[in-house]
């Protein structure tokens, strides 16, 4: 399931987000990257203990916490710390499959890395090339969105970031461990939760709300893991 979060961030923090990151110190994208996807990528990073890093990584995850339709698609269990990248100058990251335990140095310590997460903090028409395809079994989807907009999909899928040709292709990505770790239920999950959100705007006293609700809850209570 790829979901996309729009306007994750407002017009404000994208500016001081990208000034920030204009005059950061970048390090070799490969030292986050498992030994096979390290063949393959070509980019640029902030360490995870950057402070830096850390500074703008809180800013996204309290955007997250109060963002119905993350918590809605994601069923968050635990968030990996936001890690910023760069690429420019024909940097890519080829085909690759996402490690599947993510750890990091302070909590949550470890993440299962249900769903994958990509935030855009370069404007579309800024830079040539750099769109995330992510392939499922429907086909291959491309990606690139608006600024402050955030796309989530399935860590299992096969994916890659093709070569930036012109400018630069600055971004937030990280990894959720979700209540739910199966897709195919996350997605009937979300397909029933967005449908009563949308019942309970047209219809706000039908009958059948709380039953459909119940049936939400009684499914998540069977699937979910804590």
């Amino acid at each position: 399931m790829l979901v996309q979060i729009p306007e994750l961030l407002n017009a404000d923090q994208l500016v001081q987000m990208r000034a920030a990151l204009d005059g950061a110190d970048w390090d070799d994208g490969r030292v986050t990257a498992g030994a096979q996807a390290a063949r393959v990528k070509r980019n640029r990073q902030l360490t995870e203990s950057h402070p830096l890093a850390r500074r703008l990584g809180e800013i996204i995850l309290q955007q997250l916490a109060q963002n119905s339709l993350f918590t809605s698609a994601a069923l968050p269990l635990k968030v990996f710390p936001p890690l910023f990248n760069r690429y420019e100058s024909g940097g890519h990251f080829g085909k690759h499959i996402d490690t599947a335990v993510r750890l990091t140095r302070e909590a949550p310590y470890r993440v299962r890395t249900d769903i994958s997460a990509t935030l855009f903090l370069s404007a579309s028409d800024e830079y040539d090339g750099g769109e995330l395809l992510v392939e499922d079994t429907y086909g291959t989807h491309s990606v690139k969105l608006p600024a402050g907009h955030l796309i989530l999909y399935p860590s299992s899928s096969l994916h890659e970031v093709r070569p930036v040709t012109r400018g630069a292709r600055l971004g937030a990505f990280f990894w959720v461990q979700s209540m739910v770790r199966d897709d195919a239920q996350r997605a009937l999950l979300y397909e029933l939760d967005r449908s009563i959100q949308d019942l309970n705007q047209a219809v706000p006293e039908h009958a059948s709300m709380t039953r459909l609700t119940g049936v939400y809850h009684n499914l998540l209570r069977r699937w979910a893991e804590l």
